[in-house]
């Protein structure tokens, strides 16, 4: 059974990312603010859900939301400024788009989601000063497996998984040689294959180990 909310306050929302361990695609995070009164059967932890049942969800879960944000963070900012950077930021842009303004956040994982704020980058949304201060003044607690205790980091979940999917099924119209419409971008045998085959495209992730080290990539 999901608890409803950690703080007690009405405008508690929950974030969460997904595709943070793929070689190819962004890393996507949702934000989301739910009603008191907020109930879906079957709502749980993406992972443990099928396709089909993320699918239904999902517009069942925008429908109720008092509000709700995703963010994609593609892979050339993803290698500028590392995979655990770029997770965290995007769960920092989806709070900035919530309207209104969360009173508390809770975020799936082990780091603050405030703990590194305004990182010097070339690519991507560039945080102002009154972004960063917001950021800063909403308390959040980070919560381990928050995703399989939590309504709201739950259906951030849902949310971040379904966006994500949606993109890498529109990508892999461009390539289809990496069967991204199967294994979304993870590193999988036949994505690796695929990798050792026809080499990286632009929608990878130059910065991560694309293959063992026993398969090097030739140029």
């Amino acid at each position: 059974m999901l608890t409803k909310s950690y703080s007690n306050l009405i405008l508690e929302c929950g974030t969460d990312e997904a595709g943070r361990g793929c070689l190819a695609g962004p890393v996507t995070a949702a934000a989301i603010l739910l009603p008191e009164n907020f109930h879906l059967n079957l709502l749980n932890d993406s992972k443990q859900l099928s396709e089909k049942i993320r699918e239904k969800l999902k517009p069942e879960i925008e429908s109720l939301a008092i509000s709700f944000a995703v963010t994609h963070i593609y892979p050339n900012e993803i290698d500028e400024i590392n995979i655990l950077n770029a997770s965290m930021k995007a769960m920092q842009e989806c709070v900035l788009k919530l309207n209104p303004t969360p009173e508390y956040i809770i975020v799936d994982g082990n780091r603050p989601l405030n703990g590194k704020l305004g990182t010097k980058q070339k690519t991507g949304k560039i945080f102002t000063k009154e972004e960063i201060e917001l950021l800063k003044s909403i308390p959040n607690t980070s919560i381990i497996k928050g995703d399989s205790k939590y309504v709201s980091i739950a259906a951030a979940s849902i949310l971040a998984k379904t966006y994500r999917d949606e993109y890498m099924d529109k990508i892999h119209e461009e390539f289809p040689m990496y069967n991204w419409k199967k294994n979304k971008g993870y590193p999988t045998k036949d994505h690796r294959e695929a990798i050792k085959k026809y080499g990286p495209c632009k929608y990878h992730r130059m910065s991560f180990r694309l293959l063992p080290d026993q398969l090097e990539l030739e140029f």
